[in-house]
C-alpha cells in the first residue's frame, strides 16, 4: 500500500511540475480573436527590468487558451463602447522566460533597469518580497498583463536607452512591471484618477471571468483556465 501511494504521488508531482515543450493546440494568437487589440510585447524587446529580449519570445506575439481569449474578447468589447482598448504587455510565458527570469534576479551585479522597474527595492529581496518567482501562472496560458488605451490611440515612440520611455495607455499611476507598493491594485499612493482607472480595468475584468492579482493591477488570470496545472515551455514564434 505504501509503494502504491508514493507512485501516485510521484505521478501526480511529474503531471503538475512536467514543462510541455509543444504548442498546445488549444492555444491562439490573440490578434487572430480579437483583431483590434493592441499589443506592447515587452519581453520581445529590451525595455523590460532585465534589459534585454527575454528567451523564448521569438515573436512579438501574444498566445493565449481559447477559453481566456474569447473571455478577453467580451471584455474588449465592452470596453470598445466606453472608447477604450485593451493593450497587452505579455500573455503566454514560457517556462524558460522564468528561467531567465530567475537567472538574472540572482545576478545581483546587474542592475541597469534599477531606475525604471525597482528604484524601492534592492535586488537581493526580489524573491523574498514576491516579485520574482521560479513558476508563473503565465505559463500555464490564461494569465494576461495588460492596460487600456484611449481610442483614438496615441502614438507610442519605440524604445530607444537614450530617451525616457513614454507609454500611451491611460494613467494607472505606474507602468507596467514596476516593482513597488504602488503598483498594488488597490493603493493610496495614487490620486482618483489613477485608482478609478485601476478600477474599471478590474471590474470589466472581473465581469468577464478573470481574477486580479491584487500587487499588480496589470496582472489578470482566467478563473476557469483550461490547464491550471500545467507550465507549458514552448517557445513564441
Amino acid at each position: 500500500m505504501i509503494k502504491f501511494v508514493v507512485v501516485f504521488i510521484t505521478i501526480v508531482l511529474v503531471f503538475i511540475f512536467q514543462p510541455a515543450n509543444s504548442q498546445n493546440e488549444n492555444f491562439v494568437d490573440i490578434k487572430k480573436i480579437i483583431p483590434s487589440i493592441q499589443l506592447d510585447i515587452r519581453y520581445y524587446i529590451d525595455y523590460n527590468f532585465v534589459g534585454q529580449q527575454i528567451e523564448g519570445y521569438n515573436a512579438p506575439k501574444c498566445l493565449l487558451t481559447r477559453d481566456a481569449s474569447q473571455a478577453l474578447l467580451e471584455v474588449q468589447e465592452e470596453l470598445m463602447h466606453k472608447s477604450y482598448s485593451l493593450k497587452v504587455y505579455d500573455c503566454y510565458r514560457p517556462q524558460r522566460s522564468v528561467d531567465h527570469f530567475v537567472r538574472w534576479a540572482q545576478d545581483i551585479d546587474d542592475q541597469k533597469m534599477k531606475s525604471d522597474f525597482y528604484p524601492n527595492v534592492d535586488k537581493q529581496n526580489l524573491f523574498i518580497e514576491g516579485y520574482i518567482a521560479d513558476r508563473s501562472s503565465h505559463s500555464r496560458g490564461s494569465t494576461v498583463d495588460l492596460t487600456m488605451v484611449s481610442i483614438p490611440t496615441p502614438p507610442q515612440e519605440g524604445y530607444s536607452p537614450y530617451r525616457t520611455f513614454i507609454d500611451n495607455s491611460i494613467d494607472m499611476g505606474t507602468s507596467f512591471d514596476f516593482f513597488d507598493p504602488s503598483s498594488h491594485t488597490l493603493t493610496s499612493q495614487v490620486d482618483d484618477t489613477q485608482q478609478a482607472n485601476r478600477l474599471l480595468l478590474k471590474a470589466v475584468m472581473e465581469k468577464h471571468g478573470f481574477r486580479n492579482y491584487s500587487r499588480e493591477w496589470w496582472h489578470y488570470t482566467f478563473i476557469n483556465e483550461p490547464f491550471p496545472n500545467t507550465y507549458f515551455d514552448f517557445p513564441i514564434s
